[in-house]
Parts: structure tokens; C-alpha cells; sequence
């Protein structure tokens, strides 16, 4: 008992200096990404083609810290995997070690490719869709923190959704899922998915539907890398049960 209790405090332990290494990078990122959050600002709205209102002399400031948390974030997503690596690494085999160390920069690729899609191809369609609703009726006028809470919220959530499909095909490989269990849990995922769309979108249905369609599209996307990762799983436990490895003396 007092050996286990031992053991419990010890991966407490490690854990906590994992998530201090995490803290501590993000706020590197975050104060470095501070000293160019300026510049980036500048090229964020360059085809905005309007100013945009502060409501406080205190509202930039927290616009900028906004913008130098996302990058904050992008940068800190390799470091907090390597960490979660290095927390689980003593639990895995040397297979496993290497194969799940190649993952980490498949996350960040994953992230930024979902920022750039969100940024490059949702937020403007998005964006001149509802500007033309108002345009001729509505004289309108943007806050710099309202712009930059709508720009990020439209963005940021595809960072995170585009991991789905490394994150699946992570868990297919340790086991923990399979391309069948995806396969029946389709209409629950699609209603989750749909949910989701719906609450990081503005509330009108073309939105709805340029969220919802590349989120179906990953999601079987995932299915179709869970079967491959699956069937290779597969395969490696065949050969290894017809040609076992033997002891070395």
C-alpha cells in the first residue's frame, strides 16, 4: 500500500513539472508574440477597408493580448505534446515511444492548417455574407474587440477540429478505438459535429453550412485513417504471432 501511495505521489509529481514546462512555455510565446501583436494586428485587418472603434483605452490592449494568445497557443501545442510524451513515455514500448514522438508535429501542421482554413476561406465568406445583409439598410460600424472576437472565434475553433483526424488515428493505434466503433457512432458524431458548427458560427444557415461540411469531411476522413492505422495494427500482430521474437541470452 505504502508502495503505491509512493508511486501515485511520484507520477503526481511528474506530472505537476509537465504542466509547469507547458505554463511556462506558453507565457514565453505569449509575451514574445506580444512584441510583433502589433504588426500582426496590422496585417489581420489589412482588407477590412474600414477603421475600426475603440469603446476604452484599455480595449487594444485586450484585443492584442487576444491575438498574441492564439499565436501563443499554436507554438505551445508542440511543447505540451512532447511533455504529455515524455509523461506517459516510461508506460510505453520502444514501438510505441517512437510512434507516438512522430505524432506531435503532425498536431502542430494540423493547427495551423485549420487556423489558415478558418481564416482564409470560412471567416470571409462568412464575414461579406453578413455585411451584405446589412448593406443599403444599416450603417455599420465595428469595435476592434468585437472584429477580433469574431475573427478568432471563427478561426480558432478549426485549429482544434482539424487535430481530429491525428488524434484518431492515435487512439486507433494504442487500441483505444477502432474504425467499426467510428463507423456506428457516425449519427452521433454528425449531431455532435452539427452542434458544434452551430455554436461557434453566427446564427444563419449559409455559416451553419460552411462549418458543418468540412467537420463531416474530416470526420470520415478519420474513419478512412483509422481503417488504414487499423489494418497495419492488424498486420504487425499477425507477423508477430507467426514469426515471435526469441530471447537473446
Amino acid at each position: 500500500m505504502k508502495n503505491k501511495e509512493l508511486t501515485f505521489v511520484y507520477h503526481l509529481g511528474e506530472l505537476r513539472k509537465r504542466l509547469i514546462f507547458t505554463l511556462l512555455a506558453f507565457i514565453i510565446f505569449l509575451f514574445g508574440s506580444f512584441i510583433y501583436v502589433q504588426e500582426i494586428y496590422e496585417w489581420l485587418i489589412r482588407d477590412l477597408n474600414r477603421d475600426l472603434a475603440l469603446l476604452g483605452p484599455s480595449e487594444i490592449l485586450w484585443v492584442y493580448f487576444m491575438i498574441s494568445g492564439v499565436i501563443a497557443i499554436a507554438l505551445t501545442i508542440p511543447i505540451a505534446a512532447y511533455q504529455a510524451w515524455l509523461f506517459v513515455k516510461p508506460a510505453l514500448t520502444e514501438k510505441e515511444r517512437k510512434t507516438t514522438l512522430a505524432y506531435i508535429p503532425g498536431l502542430f501542421t494540423l493547427f495551423i492548417t485549420g487556423l489558415s482554413f478558418g481564416y482564409f476561406v470560412v471567416y470571409p465568406i462568412v464575414l461579406n455574407f453578413l455585411l451584405s445583409l446589412a448593406k443599403g439598410q444599416f450603417e455599420t460600424m465595428f469595435t476592434a474587440e468585437k472584429y477580433s472576437k469574431f475573427m478568432i472565434n471563427l478561426t480558432l475553433p478549426f485549429g482544434i477540429l482539424f487535430e481530429i483526424p491525428l488524434i484518431v488515428m492515435f487512439l486507433t493505434s494504442i487500441g483505444i478505438i477502432n474504425p467499426l466503433l467510428l463507423s456506428k457512432a457516425r449519427k452521433m458524431s454528425y449531431f455532435l459535429l452539427t452542434l458544434i458548427a452551430i455554436f461557434i458560427t453566427p446564427p444563419d444557415i449559409i455559416s451553419d453550412i460552411l462549418v458543418i461540411v468540412p467537420l463531416f469531411v474530416l470526420y470520415e476522413f478519420s474513419i478512412t485513417l483509422s481503417k488504414i492505422v487499423y489494418r497495419k495494427k492488424i498486420k504487425n500482430q499477425s507477423d508477430d504471432n507467426i514469426f515471435p521474437l526469441k530471447k537473446t541470452s
